[in-house]
């Protein structure tokens, strides 16, 4: 599972950065960009977790949200500075880089936390920008490579689920700009309100063109164990936060004349989000069980995993939200079922993690002494 990303299909990495002498900077070099996932999928269990009333818990996963989203950033940084041919394959590659995705979903993540847990809107709203100028960068950076690149891999090897990292990185520019409008005075209300409507419309478009390419990859091409990379919970978890923007949309329109107005279309397009992604669940749910029960895969820790806890946390946080602006009561012990799940996937994810950084400690402290 763990090389799930990093298939050279159609380029070599840089050899300069394969070869880097020294453990450290080499596994820095190495990062996957999807390490924001973490970001990403721990705010979402403490936002789920804060609906469900279980706020000193969503407390604690916000301040270790910030520890988490503060190293990543730093570690980023080091990364293009020590690695920027590295960095630079990674966005031309067509499985690895819908991972940088996880950048602005994971800022958009941090800067809801900001507004629900310590009312910083300030702070949020400075996450904000840093979310749409990361959302315009690798938009147009990421699918202008991929679009004029010589060689490229057939399909069957170049898309799976992380590609709907985009949807989620666009959507959670969208829930962050609604639950903004709150704090924000005339007559910018009206123009952000506009702006989270327009992007949630685009995020829904967006996952469209992209899940009826992963769809036709995966029923007319074959499919191994290998193929079922944890983002394929993404297929879900898109839809999840496109319910989550569209049940704040639904909040909004109580402020908001011309939403108002279009309350029909925003209920219905909100339900049909909910219902496509609850189709999903036993779909993968299936597809899991085929892979390490009957095919028995091996489950090793990969940053890709964080991809599949978000959607369980966001499927919980949706459906409260989504009940809360529609009157749908008799939703209520779904949230709390999906969050008692993600929290499991959360804490499972997270010791691997920490036994993979202390089993690479062990491999440094051994490379040192061998020096």
């Amino acid at each position: 599972m763990a090389t799930s990303d990093f298939d050279d299909d159609d380029v070599s990495f840089p050899k300069e950065q394969a070869n880097t002498p020294h453990f450290g900077w080499d596994a820095l070099a190495n990062m996957s960009p999807a390490y924001f996932g973490m970001v990403m999928a721990t705010g979402v269990v403490s936002m789920a977790s804060h609906l469900s009333g279980m706020d000193t818990l969503a407390r604690v996963l916000f301040l270790l949200n910030i520890a988490f989203y503060a190293t990543l950033v730093v570690l980023t940084v080091l990364r293009i500075i020590h690695a920027p041919l590295r960095v630079v394959f990674d966005l031309t590659h067509h499985r690895r880089a819908p991972s940088f995705f996880t950048s602005v979903a994971g800022t958009s993540l941090l800067g809801i936390q900001f507004i629900e847990f310590a009312h910083r809107p300030d702070i949020a709203i400075a996450l904000w920008v840093v979310a749409i100028v990361l959302w315009l960068g690798l938009t147009y950076s990421i699918f202008t490579a991929l679009i004029i690149k010589t060689n490229k891999p057939t399909l069957d090897h170049g898309i799976n689920g992380s590609w709907l990292l985009a949807v989620v990185a666009t959507q959670s520019i969208a829930v962050l700009s609604a639950l903004l409008t709150v704090d924000t005075g005339r007559p910018y209300r009206l123009e952000m309100n506009f702006f989270a409507l327009s992007i949630w419309l685009w995020g829904g478009m967006l996952y469209i063109w992209m899940i009826s390419l992963i769809f036709y990859r995966d029923v007319f091409f074959r499919f191994s164990p290998h193929d079922l990379a944890p983002p394929y919970w993404i297929n879900m978890g898109a839809m999840a936060i496109s319910t989550l923007a569209g049940a704040l949309l639904i909040i909004n329109a109580e402020h908001a004349p011309y939403l108002s107005s279009l309350l029909p279309f925003l209920k219905g397009f909100t339900v049909f989000y909910w219902a496509t992604g609850m189709w999903w669940i036993p779909m993968l749910i299936v597809l899991e069980l085929w892979c390490y029960v009957y095919k028995r895969f091996p489950v090793r820790y990969d940053p890709l995993y964080w991809g599949a806890v978000f959607p369980l946390g966001m499927y919980a946080a949706s459906t409260q939200e989504m009940q809360r602006a529609m009157g749908f009561s008799f939703l209520d012990p779904i949230p709390r079922a999906f969050l008692y799940i993600a929290l499991i996937a959360w804490a499972a994810t997270f010791c691997g993690l920490a036994r993979q950084l202390g089993h690479r400690a062990r491999q440094t402290r051994q490379a040192r002494r061998a020096d």
